[in-house]
């Protein structure tokens, strides 16, 4: 069984949403669309669910045509950001909404609560009122409630932007356990990288209504496939567009502070300025860093210590590199630097 999305087109007067989208899912599988705000992927998802009809394209369940076919017959789940649950239901109420009464009897659909309350980590809350549960419960009870028809493809908007960062962090991989012990297929919407790359077997980094790249998390962020899929990432300095060479945050390390005149030297002999002491045009640069090391070689950069901070467990250092811009270097334990120090860097992760 496989969800397949086949040249998508969608505008709204003069404005492209969505200009051309096609990706497939394979059964189980859990697609991200990533990207900011107004670049088509909510669009795109209601293209999917059959809200809204695009102006050229298909959406196709194992080879079937669902053109025309209305949302309530697609057989597709809907997870909303906010829930949108029912206030004046309980939780087993608002859960057991999408059962039908004429296909379960009481006892199924109450057995059906229960297993899912299981399944999202609420046992036992099956009459309290929705208006008491917190925001992670209340999205856990709205998960349960688009789970509980088992849906051919859930669709997810933005479901954990209005939690705090502690709580997205924790529910987002309960939810990938949650989509992975289901078995079920689905998209799910995000402007969130760590979101994505947490939930999603692979990622569609989406802008001005295109797919940029498609593929797996690892690769998408080692090797993003342009310049500004880089930068849309958290690359912090692209050197070349074509072909796209770049550094991710903390690609580097701080391996040593220098004198000035050490600095100076050591980006020279690294090709990063001139004789005068001028940064090298950035292709050249780029040019110069693709080019073989001996084996166990490091990739290195001189640079002048701009800031050093505290940030998410580790010290690090934003440093001005000649001809690159400014990165974020970690800094070792015990290695001190202040502002204004020259610096080596070296590249731990490639």
């Amino acid at each position: 069984m496989t969800l397949s999305v086949d040249n998508i087109h969608v505008s709204f007067g003069d404005l492209a949403a969505v200009a051309g989208v096609s990706f497939t899912a394979a059964e189980g599988e859990i697609i991200g669309l990533l990207g900011p705000s107004g670049c088509g992927k909510s669009t795109l998802l209601r293209v999917i669910s059959g809200l809204i009809v695009p102006d050229q394209g298909r959406v196709m369940w194992d080879g079937v045509d669902l053109m025309g076919v209305p949302v309530h017959k697609r057989g597709f789940g809907f997870m909303f950001q906010d829930g949108q649950l029912f206030s004046h239901k309980s939780v087993a109420a608002n859960i057991e909404y999408g059962l039908p009464k004429r296909r379960f009897s009481r006892v199924e659909r109450d057995a059906r609560v229960a297993e899912l309350l299981k399944l999202v980590g609420l046992e036992g809350y099956q009459n309290r009122n929705v208006t008491l549960l917190s925001g992670g419960e209340k999205q856990r009870v709205a998960l349960a409630r688009a789970l509980a028809p088992a849906p051919r493809v859930l669709l997810l908007d933005e479901p954990l932007s209005a939690l705090d960062r502690e709580l997205r962090e924790r529910l987002a991989l309960d939810l990938r356990g949650i989509l992975r012990s289901t078995g079920t297929t689905a998209v799910f919407v995000t402007h969130d990288q760590d979101e994505a790359f947490t939930v999603c077997d692979r990622v569609a980094v989406m802008m001005g209504g295109k797919v940029l790249q498609l593929d797996i998390p690892e690769r998408l962020w080692r090797h993003p496939a342009t310049a500004q899929v880089a930068e849309f990432l958290g690359y912090e300095a692209v050197l070349s567009q074509d072909p796209f060479h770049g550094y991710a945050p903390c690609d580097f390390e701080v391996v040593e502070t220098l004198p000035a005149e050490g600095a100076d030297t050591l980006a020279r002999q690294l090709g990063q300025i001139d004789h005068h002491g001028d940064p090298v045009d950035r292709s050249v640069l780029a040019a110069l860093t693709q080019q073989p090391r001996a084996q166990g070689e490091p990739e290195q950069l001189a640079g002048t210590v701009m800031d050093k901070l505290f940030q998410s467990g580790r010290a690090i250092a934003r440093v001005s590199v000649p001809a690159v811009g400014e990165l974020t270097a970690a800094l070792p334990s015990g290695l001190s630097v202040a502002q204004g120090d020259g610096v080596r860097l070296i590249r731990v992760a490639q």
